[in-house]
């Protein structure tokens, strides 16, 4: 690990020798804008490995990013080394398409405690991912920008949830992103989930190609042969949010996954959009 290289990679230029709140959101942040969310990989005849110096390389050197078990592994280990107490936990993802939760180790969170207070991090998700720790320490909104989350509790689980543009408000309904305990795991505890969603018809990261990295004013998306690009709410757009959805020709894909995303494979990627396969209704 090469600390200042890695915040290089992520654009972050500010002091970084003590552990505080304003450090953590903002490495926090500069991840999400910088690196993307993606399983390129599974689809460019490689297999993921969750070997910190092997993410380091693939990340930082190549330049490229990675799934929750990717992205969050190698920011636990940045996070550790700029001092901040960090615990690895894990999560059961709600799957939008499906409506059902995945098995148990599904995802790979963290949680930070700093002046005796938790905060959950997470630079491995994607939509609708929050950009800035959110607090553990209450059950009440939490607004970032346009969106609103939420951290529910019911006896040892917590519920990650969020109102969607359209529905927020206090009477709005809540949509559950992910379920998980504060149960304290190891890295190496995810290994076999991590085999699970490059290999299961139930993974959406088996089942389609995706990429997507968060943008100051938006997002870009790109999902089996279409790009997505997401404009958040604001007074340009009248406080709606506009998204533009092209398709892609085969020949197309590795300009756009170069200039939307910075992203050059090494193989040949084989675009994928399959159904999801819905897990047992057992989680």
């Amino acid at each position: 690990m090469e600390v200042d290289r890695y915040l290089s990679r992520i654009g972050f230029a500010g002091p970084s020798d003590v552990p505080s709140l304003e450090l953590l959101g903002s490495v926090h942040t500069c991840h999400l804008l910088s690196v993307p969310f993606e399983d390129l990989t599974v689809h460019s005849g490689g297999r993921v490995q969750l070997d910190l110096p092997v993410l380091y390389d693939k990340i930082v050197n190549q330049r490229r990013g990675g799934f929750c078990f990717e992205n969050n592994s190698l920011f636990y280990w940045l996070l550790t080394q700029l001092g901040f107490q960090v615990t690895v936990l894990s999560g059961q993802v709600k799957n939008s398409l499906t409506t059902r939760y995945g098995p148990p180790f599904d995802h790979l969170i963290l949680m930070v405690s700093l002046e005796g207070k938790r905060w959950l991090c997470d630079v491995g998700f994607g939509v609708p991912g929050f950009s800035v720790p959110l607090s553990l320490e209450t059950c009440g909104p939490q607004e970032q920008g346009h969106r609103v989350y939420r951290l529910r509790r019911k006896a040892d689980i917590h519920f990650l949830e969020w109102q969607k543009e359209e529905n927020r408000g206090e009477d709005g309904d809540w949509t559950e992103i992910y379920k998980f305990t504060l149960e304290p795991r190891r890295l190496e505890d995810l290994t076999e989930m991590c085999q699970y969603h490059q290999s299961s018809p139930s993974s959406i990261f088996f089942c389609k190609s995706l990429c997507t990295v968060l943008k100051q004013d938006g997002r870009v998306t790109f999902i089996g042969r279409r790009l997505t690009s997401t404009t958040f709410p604001s007074e340009a757009t009248g406080g709606l949010l506009e998204t533009t959805t092209r398709e892609l020709e085969d020949e197309e894909i590795p300009a756009v996954l170069a200039e939307h995303f910075g992203i050059v494979l090494s193989s040949p990627l084989i675009p994928k959009d399959d159904t999801i396969t819905p897990p047992p209704d057992i989680y």
